[in-house]
């Protein structure tokens, strides 16, 4: 099947009033799982990676992206790659050389005015390649060992006109929000600003995007899709779906070296943990939550 385009799925979902599930790879056993747990529940799926995740890879985005983009072609429904967190405009300006048809532009450590002419820059730029652009406003938190912001910290929380004005300023095709999540939450106790999202999705006009999601619990992903999320990214769920099942198997057999058998199991419960949570956004697109 040909690479979908992130942006027709985004559409697609926002249409029906639901989201797209964007799962993060790590290593090719990630992105064949994401896709087997996709076709599982027959739903469109985006294989995104990460800044980190290049950096993990020695610094090399090819190899991985190669990988995502076979897996992908070879799946029964579509599947879109898209470029996340991107920090560096260096690694930003591989993206279409590598067969992604979005990136995400990470810019919101900065002060506004930066984070505003960082963001515009490089919106430029991909839509002159034929990409769509995502950015964030507000600070989601929790990457690269920081701690989650406080509910009340300074900037913690995405501003609805301040994200108008920013939107209508950069040009960005999707924005990310920070209205209660965080990165690299182990705990499902997130609490969104479901008020929040409601004046958010009011006045952006452009689709808008949870990250940190693995965070929150079903209901609470449920109840951000029918209040206007249209991507839903999610990281450490699989991560931890992968560890637990690779800690199960290493302690039943203490002399295994083979990897094949671990990198399995941990495969497996990765791809039932994508169809699990697509199974949670599906639900919200055709009944409110």
């Amino acid at each position: 099947m040909p690479i979908a385009a992130t942006g027709e799925l985004i559409t697609e979902a926002a249409a029906r009033r639901g989201a797209v599930a964007a799962f993060n790879v790590i290593t090719l056993e990630h992105a064949e799982a994401i896709v087997e747990g996709a076709e599982a529940a027959r739903a469109p799926v985006i294989l995104q990676i990460s800044e980190n995740a290049v950096k993990y890879h020695g610094g090399r985005l090819r190899p991985l992206a190669r990988a995502a983009h076979e897996t992908a072609r070879a799946a029964a429904v579509p599947v879109a790659l898209h470029l996340d967190h991107v920090h560096s405009p260096e690694l930003l300006h591989q993206a279409a050389e590598c067969g992604f048809s979005s990136a995400m532009f990470d810019a919101a450590r900065l002060p506004y005015a930066e984070n505003l002419a960082a963001t515009r820059a490089a919106a430029v730029w991909a839509h002159g390649e034929g990409l769509r652009l995502e950015a964030e406003l507000g600070q989601v938190g929790g990457k690269n060992g920081e701690p989650p912001l406080d509910a009340h910290a300074p900037g913690a929380r995405t501003d609805p006109d301040e994200a108008l004005a920013f939107v209508t300023a950069t040009g960005v095709d999707a924005l990310a929000v920070a209205v209660g999540t965080s990165h690299a939450m182990t705990s499902r106790d997130a609490r969104i600003d479901h008020d929040l999202l409601a004046r958010l999705r009011g006045a952006v006009p452009v689709p808008l995007v949870l990250h940190g999601s693995s965070g929150a619990s079903d209901e609470e992903l449920a109840r951000a899709v029918a209040g206007g999320i249209a991507k839903v990214n999610i990281g450490t769920a699989l991560n931890i779906a992968m560890t637990g099942a690779i800690r199960e198997r290493l302690a039943r057999d203490e002399r295994g070296v083979d990897p094949r058998p671990y990198l399995t199991q941990g495969r497996d419960a990765m791809a039932r943990t994508v169809t699990r949570l697509m199974g949670v956004l599906s639900s919200a697109a055709v009944k409110p939550v």
